[in-house]
């Protein structure tokens, strides 16, 4: 398998480039506008044909490069079916797949940070969005956020999945690129309470600034980043 784990410095967004092999068609999760061109001459140097770019959800940090993927490379486009985002190619649910060749993603809905979230698992790893992060959670405070959802889309869908299970998160602002669900279990500071309601608590108080890009990056992603406010 071809695997990549891109890093866009401005906003700390991971993005994933995922293909059976080379010569074959490729997956790109979460792509940043910014990195269109980037992310091309990659699929060039690797051989391979994008097939489909897709958000975990409508995001507040960046824009996506959906739409600018779509026509450099006839790629489809696709997003959750509770996105707002109408450009998209293809809408997805819980308990379809994301295919490319042999490959296949199971999607998982994982609201709470929004309610569009969604997460993508592989036998060996899953790509949680702004869901789960390394050693944190995603924000609840906007886009229809719910702390109770979160904490049933953490406890009841992503740490049941096997502890060795890799984590691969939309950002990170720490330098950590990868971790486990054992380890999120066992170190993430958010994950240590004993009941919904205090998880909860827990979020309801965080006193946090709006992301600096919140009102260019959410309605230009609803447009799959072809429509940039000025």
């Amino acid at each position: 398998m071809i695997f990549r784990q891109l890093f866009d410095r401005t906003s700390s967004t991971y993005s994933y480039l995922i293909a059976e092999r080379s010569g074959g068609e490729a997956l790109l999760i979460d792509p940043v506008l910014e990195n269109a061109d980037q992310y091309v001459q990659l699929l060039n140097e690797l051989d391979v044909k994008l097939a489909l770019a897709v958000d975990t959800h409508i995001h507040a940090d960046h824009v996506t490069a959906l739409g600018s993927l779509r026509q450099k490379t006839d790629c489809a486009t696709a997003m959750g079916e509770q996105s707002a985002a109408e450009c998209v190619s293809v809408k997805f649910r819980e308990g379809e797949k994301l295919c490319v060749d042999n490959l296949r993603l199971d999607i998982l809905y994982t609201p709470g940070h929004t309610d569009d979230s969604y997460s993508f698992v592989l036998p060996d790893r899953v790509f949680t969005g702004d869901t789960l992060l390394i050693r944190g959670t995603g924000r609840t405070d906007f886009q229809n956020g719910d702390p109770g959802a979160q904490y049933d889309s953490l406890f009841g869908k992503l740490l049941r999945l096997p502890q060795d299970t890799l984590v691969y998160p939309a950002h990170d602002y720490n330098g950590m690129a990868v971790s486990t669900i054992g380890e999120e279990l066992q170190h993430n500071p958010r994950l240590q309470v004993d009941s919904r309601q205090a998880y909860i608590e827990q979020m309801n108080a965080l006193d946090l600034d709006d992301p600096k890009l919140m009102d260019i990056a959410v309605p230009a992603n609803r447009s799959c980043g072809m429509k940039i406010a000025a």
